[in-house]
């Protein structure tokens, strides 16, 4: 089989996180394993990528690619472009970079990046 190969067993809990960054209504939790970085991402009702991840990136909109799964909540994406997708629990997503998101009502979003951990949210 083609692709990468996983060459050590590891775990690590995202109870118990190798960093924690933590903008305005967000946790991002970060685990890093050998050779891969995930994370896990929780936004509180009311966080908005361009008022909570904004001011700590400076990018107008977010720069990142996201692979990843939704655990809990609803998440809406509008590209910069203006196409606009909503993310609900159950889904596996990918979003390009270049783009806003806002989370949908009153229940916290929960997922896990597969792809962006290490990247999302650092200052700059």
């Amino acid at each position: 089989m083609a692709g990468v190969e996983v060459t050590k067993l590891a775990s690590k809990s995202h109870n118990s996180p190798d960093e924690v960054r933590t903008p305005n209504k967000t946790r991002v939790e970060v685990v890093r394993l050998p050779g891969y970085t995930l994370g896990r991402l929780n936004m509180e009702p009311g966080w908005k990528w361009s008022e909570c991840v904004k001011p700590v990136v400076k990018t107008d909109s977010c720069q990142v690619s996201h692979v990843g799964y939704v655990v809990s909540g609803t998440i809406t994406i509008k590209m910069n472009d203006g196409t606009q997708k909503t993310f609900e629990q159950g889904t596996s997503y990918t979003i390009p970079p270049g783009h806003d998101a806002w989370v949908e009502g009153n229940e916290r979003f929960t997922c896990i990046e597969v792809m962006s951990a290490e990247q999302y949210a650092r200052p700059s």
